[in-house]
């Protein structure tokens, strides 16, 4: 009889703390999902981006490598463990977006291509290139010189950047007022 009162009592004890652990994890869950939700506030304040910097931004090498982050009202581009270079957002004059293709793979994959039997190295091609979002800057710097900048980002990041700059004050020059149409270019060559 004592050795069923002490299973029962054991069991209770089992099930007590399979509870409490229940309710801890619980606990933990709802703090991190709190923790979470100011977590987002704060992200939606500052937005950071990994990007390459192609060329034109002052005080920054061509083809860096380092993160993009928009901050209260500046864009900044800093290398890795270098000072970040920045300029107003408020100064952006235009902002434009493009894209780019690029082949991956190397003298590999060229190699590769060429062994394929029956011209399949094109079929290869089609996989072979990543593809790439090409962000445009033009601004002007505090003694009134214009500058442009020209970043690449991974796809779908340039529009996220273009709104996120336009939404604190950027401008995006109307390019269709001073294009002309192609009917109106070949009447002037007449």
């Amino acid at each position: 009889m004592n050795s069923i009162k002490a299973k029962m009592k054991t069991r209770a004890t089992s099930v007590k703390l399979h509870c409490t652990a229940a309710f801890l994890i619980l606990l933990v869950g709802a703090s991190a999902a709190a923790f979470a939700e100011d977590g987002s506030a704060a992200a939606k304040s500052q937005v950071s981006i990994r990007a390459t910097h192609l060329l034109g931004f002052e005080g920054v090498k061509d083809n860096s490598t380092g993160t993009l982050t928009i901050a209260g009202d500046e864009l900044r581009f800093q290398k890795n463990g270098k000072p970040a270079s920045q300029v107003k957002i408020e100064s952006i004059q235009d902002v434009s977006l493009g894209d780019q293709s690029k082949q991956v793979g190397g003298l590999p994959m060229t190699v590769g291509k060429a062994a394929v039997p029956f011209g399949g190295g094109r079929a290869v091609s089609l996989f072979a290139h990543k593809k790439y979002d090409t962000v445009t800057l033009e601004y002007v710097d505090s003694q009134g010189g214009a500058h442009g900048a020209i970043f690449q980002l991974n796809k779908g990041q340039g529009k996220t950047l273009k709104d996120e700059l336009v939404a604190k004050g950027a401008r995006v020059a109307d390019k269709d007022n001073t294009k002309q149409s192609a009917a109106e270019v070949s009447s002037e060559n007449k």
